[in-house]
């Protein structure tokens, strides 16, 4: 069956979706995105990804005219139109249409704005059974990269070269430091079970899914610091893990080829995502999730 999408305002099949090749979108990859999970059919930590939004559009001086409450309704209408029980809602604003130029238009300047649903297997994931694979490589990436914008060629060119090399993903690093994966945040468990993870900074996006791994970590007694690492001390480390909106939290089994740990999912790392699915799932059936 063809999904429905949202274009500017309209609902359609997604055979019938379109923008102008003059998008700035398109262009100059000059928009922001935000991916908002869907468990049983109702969006997960909804609020955080809109703030994060707001803070990107902020950034890049970009004005959307839609309030909160009409990208729930988004949101809502498109998980209902196409029957979405577990999966994701992708929301993307671009600066809109405009004759090519580096230079570009004043922020009432009409956006453009699309979404859409994935379907995915996000509690039941081979991969958070298995564990991720990964390697490291340098972080080449613009500056900003606490700007969540659609400018992710870098990204996917380190998962490419991840899988050529037989992993599953890259861990990126700047300055002897791990920043984060190619599309998620990255920790390690040191052998005093302390949970260590990079502070916010403009090196790396600040994760709606890391903000309440840490809030979870806190509550059940768990050691949280904030501070960068080396990919040494993260192949040392008693666990390592990755968290994100649609991964939620994969642990680490093995980096640039050598094990960490035991080699396999670690007990923290597999706890503090039953932590985050419980807590999710409690939070929707006391109706403080977004339907």
């Amino acid at each position: 069956m063809s999904r429905t999408v949202y274009v500017n305002g309209r609902y359609v099949p997604e055979s019938e979706a379109s923008v102008s090749v003059f998008d700035r979108g398109f262009l100059f990859a000059d928009g922001i995105y935000e991916v908002t999970a869907v468990l049983n059919g109702r969006l997960v930590d909804f609020e955080g990804h809109v703030a994060r939004l707001h803070r990107s559009l902020n950034e890049l001086n970009m004005h959307l005219s839609l309030n909160d409450n009409a990208l729930r309704d988004i949101h809502r209408q498109l998980i209902d139109k196409n029957d979405l029980q577990e999966g994701l809602v992708y929301l993307q604003v671009t600066r809109g249409v405009a004759d090519r130029d580096f230079a570009y238009p004043d922020a009432q300047t009409p956006v453009t704005l699309v979404a859409f649903t994935q379907q995915k297997a996000i509690i039941d994931s081979p991969l958070a059974d298995r564990g991720l694979k990964v390697i490291s490589l340098p972080d080449m990436r613009w500056g900003r990269r606490d700007i969540k914008t659609v400018q992710l060629l870098y990204p996917s060119m380190a998962k490419m070269e991840a899988k050529k090399r037989g992993a599953d993903d890259a861990w990126l690093v700047e300055s002897g430091l791990v920043t984060e994966a190619s599309s998620s945040n990255a920790w390690i468990v040191d052998h005093d079970n302390t949970l260590i993870t990079r502070e916010l900074s403009r090196s790396l996006l600040h994760g709606i899914t890391r903000r309440t791994i840490m809030q979870l970590a806190q509550q059940h007694d768990m050691k949280v610091e904030e501070r960068g690492f080396t990919i040494k001390e993260a192949q040392n480390a008693r666990e390592a893990f990755v968290t994100s909106a649609t991964s939620l939290v994969y642990p680490v089994v093995s980096i640039d080829q050598r094990p960490v740990g035991e080699g396999w999912p670690g007990e923290i790392s597999r706890a503090l995502r039953r932590l985050y699915i419980d807590a999710s799932l409690q939070s929707l059936d006391a109706g403080q999730g977004q339907a």
